[in-house]
C-alpha cells in the first residue's frame, strides 16, 4: 500500500477543487449562453477607460474564496466578457496582469448565476509608450518582456536564450542583482550542473567557456548591486480569436514542486509529477480532492519524478531521473514497482530526457546512440536501431498508430524519426540553434517537436522533410509540442506568458495570453473527447492550468 496524503476541499489551505461536481444541473443554463456556445453563460460586464474606451484583451480573473480556483477571461473588441456557469458564492474580482493600469481588486463579490457585474473601469499608469520601473509592473513581467527592456546586444541576449531558458522563468534572474563574481559563481554552477538538481558539477558546461565569461559580463551589467530597472516594454495585449478561451487555474498543494509533466487518464483524472518531491499527484474531478502518492525513496537519491504517462489500463508510469528508475503506479491497488534503468551516468545526474509507451505497452527511448524497444517489466531492450548522427534525443513520442517513433535531439539541432514497419531511420538536421526537444505526431502521422530556440518544428513523414515555424512572440521558447484530434498543435510559450495554438493547414498562430507571466509549460496533455479540445498543463511554479478554446 502506497503512503497516501489527501486533500480535501479547505479554504484554508487554497486547494484547488475541480467545480465539475455540479455542472450536469448547469447544462441547460449554458446551452442558452449567448452565441450559443456551452462553456459561456454565466457572470458577465464590460470593461472600459477612465476616458470611456472601450479595451480589449484585458484579462478578467474570478477567483473563489472557497476553493482558490482563478477562472480568467478576456474583453473582447466591444469591452465586453463573460465566465462560465459558476458556483454561487463569494469571489474576489480581479484585473489579472494589469501592466500599463493601475491595479484593480474587488473582495467578496457574490456571484449568483448569470447576473451582469457593475462596469470596470481602468485608469493608465501612464501616457507613456514604455512603462516606469515600478516594483509592482516588474512582477507582471514575462521573460520576454524583460529581455526587450533590458539594454544589451542581440548577441549577448542570445547566449542567454539559448542556453539558459527551460528550467525557470527568467524572472528568477533578472529581479536578483549580483556583482560580476557573483554572477559568475551563479552561471558556473547553473551551466556545469548536472541536470536542474546541481547535485554534481561536470568540468565541462553548457557553453565555450569564453560564452559563459560575456554572458557573466552581460549580467553584472544589466543586473548588477547598482544597475537601475530600464523604462518596461509592455508585449501588446490579445485581439480577436485570441480573446476567445477560458483559462481556470488550480493551486496544488504544495510549494516549491517544481511539477513537471500532467497526463490524464480515462476517467478524466489529472496526474502530475513533481520534479523535485517525493510524491506524484491525482487531482479527481468527481470528489473534488487532491491525492498525492509517495514514490519508495532510493537512498542517496534526490527525489522526484520527471516523465509521467497513463496507459490504457490506467497504470501510470514515470521516470525517477534523479534515482534512474521507470516507476509503474497502480492506482486501484495503490502499488508502485520499480525497473532500474540502466545508465551510465551517476546518481543525481539526469537518466537521460523522456520515453514513450507504444499501443502493445512496450517503452521507447533514444539513448547512448540508438532507439530502443524495451520490454517493461525487465528494462532489457529487445529490438535496437542504431543511429549514425545523434547520440540521444530529449523526447520520445509514437505515432497514434504505433508505427512511428520519434523525437528531438536536443541538445543537437535535429530530430529522428524510425519506421519500425520498414526499419528505416531519419536522422535530420534543423536550423542552428532551433533545439528541437519534446514533441508529439499528429493524426496524419507528422512529428511535430517543441524548438528551445523559439521554433516550432515539423518533421513530414510522407515527404521526408523538415519544415520549421517560429513562434510569433520574440525570446519565445518551446519546450514541447502536442498535436490534437484535428490536427492543429498547441504549446506553451516558456518565458513569453502565452500559450501558443498552430494551424498546419493554414499556418496561423493563435496566442493565448496567460494570467501569470510564466507559461512554463514542460508537457502538456489534449482531451480529445470535447469540442473544442481542452488543453492542461502543468506550470513549473506549481499550479494545473485548463485552456478552453470557445472555437
Amino acid at each position: 500500500m502506497a503512503n497516501r496524503i489527501e486533500f480535501r476541499q479547505s479554504a484554508a489551505r487554497r486547494l484547488p477543487i475541480l467545480a465539475w461536481v455540479f455542472s450536469l444541473a448547469l447544462v441547460a443554463l449554458l446551452a442558452q449562453a449567448p452565441g450559443g456556445n456551452r462553456l459561456l453563460g454565466g457572470p458577465k460586464g464590460m470593461v472600459r477607460s477612465s476616458k470611456g474606451e472601450a479595451l480589449e484583451g484585458i484579462m478578467v480573473q474570478l477567483i473563489s474564496q472557497k476553493s482558490a480556483i482563478r477562472t480568467t477571461v478576456y474583453s473582447n473588441e466591444d469591452g465586453r466578457y463573460q465566465f462560465p456557469m459558476m458556483e454561487s458564492g463569494a469571489y474576489t474580482l480581479r484585473i489579472a496582469r494589469p501592466l500599463e493600469f493601475h491595479p484593480y481588486v474587488k473582495e467578496s463579490v457574490q456571484i449568483n448565476g448569470p447576473a451582469p457585474l457593475e462596469d470596470i473601469v481602468l485608469e493608465r499608469i501612464t501616457d507613456a509608450e514604455l512603462l516606469p520601473p515600478f516594483p509592482e509592473i516588474a512582477a507582471q513581467l514575462s521573460g520576454a518582456e524583460w529581455l526587450l527592456s533590458l539594454s544589451g546586444t542581440g548577441d549577448e541576449k542570445k547566449l542567454l536564450t539559448v542556453n539558459c531558458n527551460w528550467c525557470h522563468s527568467y524572472q528568477q534572474i533578472f529581479r536578483s542583482r549580483h556583482d560580476e563574481q557573483g554572477w559568475s559563481q551563479i552561471v558556473s554552477r547553473m551551466t556545469h550542473g548536472a541536470g536542474s538538481a546541481l547535485i554534481n558539477v561536470n568540468e565541462r558546461g553548457r557553453l565555450p567557456q569564453e560564452d559563459e565569461a560575456r554572458l557573466v559580463k552581460w549580467l553584472a551589467a544589466v543586473r548588477g548591486p547598482e544597475s537601475k530597472d530600464p523604462p518596461f516594454v509592455a508585449l501588446s495585449r490579445p485581439r480577436g480569436r485570441s480573446t476567445r478561451a477560458i483559462i481556470t487555474e488550480y493551486e496544488l498543494p504544495r510549494l516549491e514542486l517544481a511539477t513537471h509533466d500532467v497526463a490524464g487518464d480515462s476517467e478524466g483524472n489529472l496526474w502530475y509529477s513533481p520534479h523535485r518531491s517525493s510524491y506524484i499527484g491525482r487531482m479527481d474531478p468527481r470528489t473534488g480532492s487532491v491525492k498525492e502518492y509517495r514514490v519508495p525513496p532510493v537512498p542517496g537519491a534526490l527525489p522526484g519524478t520527471h516523465w509521467i504517462f497513463v496507459d490504457r489500463n490506467d497504470i501510470v508510469w514515470a521516470s525517477e531521473n534523479w534515482a534512474h528508475n521507470i516507476v509503474r503506479f497502480d492506482p486501484r491497488k495503490e502499488e508502485f514497482s520499480k525497473i532500474a534503468w540502466k545508465v551510465a551516468e551517476p546518481l543525481n545526474s539526469p537518466m537521460g530526457g523522456n520515453y514513450a509507451i507504444d499501443p502493445e505497452g512496450f517503452i521507447w527511448k533514444c539513448r547512448d546512440g540508438a532507439v530502443s524497444k524495451v520490454d517493461p517489466k525487465s528494462g532489457n531492450a529487445i529490438k535496437r536501431y542504431d543511429l549514425k548522427r545523434f547520440r540521444n534525443t530529449y523526447g520520445s513520442a509514437i505515432s497514434w498508430d504505433g508505427r512511428y517513433f520519434g523525437g528531438g535531439a536536443w541538445p543537437q539541432d535535429g530530430v529522428v524519426i524510425v519506421d519500425s514497419r520498414t526499419g528505416e531511420i531519419f536522422e535530420v538536421e534543423t536550423s542552428r540553434n532551433s533545439g528541437p526537444a519534446r514533441g508529439e505526431f499528429d493524426p496524419q502521422g507528422n512529428y511535430w517537436s517543441g524548438g528551445r530556440g523559439g521554433v516550432l518544428v515539423e518533421f513530414e513523414t510522407a515527404k521526408r522533410r523538415i519544415r520549421e515555424f517560429p513562434v510569433p512572440t520574440p525570446y519565445g521558447s518551446l519546450y514541447t509540442a502536442k498535436a490534437d484530434k484535428n490536427g492543429e498543435v498547441w504549446a506553451g510559450e516558456l518565458q513569453a506568458g502565452r500559450y501558443v495554438r498552430f494551424n498546419p493547414k493554414t499556418q496561423q498562430w493563435t496566442e493565448y495570453l496567460l494570467p501569470e507571466p510564466y507559461g512554463h509549460d514542460r508537457e502538456s496533455w489534449i482531451d480529445n473527447s470535447t469540442s473544442p479540445v481542452t488543453v492542461w498543463y502543468v506550470d513549473h511554479d506549481g499550479w494545473l492550468v485548463r485552456i478552453q478554446p470557445l472555437d
